[in-house]
């Protein structure tokens, strides 16, 4: 399993077979674990998702841009 970098950006599959770039924000003061799509701006909690999702890759991270 994939570890999440913060202000990583991940190629991830949805259970629909739809890929899409979420930002990995990290957890919150409760713990709650943070994303926001790239696409549409939305940001969500982990725990709010009604599907079904996965890690497919990391595609940019703070420590692979110059």
């Amino acid at each position: 399993m994939i570890k999440p970098i913060p202000d990583s950006i991940y190629l991830i599959e949805l259970c629909s077979g739809e890929q899409r770039h979420w930002r990995y924000l990290g957890p919150d003061s409760r713990s709650m674990i943070w994303w926001r799509d790239e696409e549409s701006g939305q940001e969500f909690n982990e725990t709010s998702l009604m599907y079904a999702w996965r890690i497919v890759a990391i595609e940019a991270s703070p420590s692979r841009e110059s």
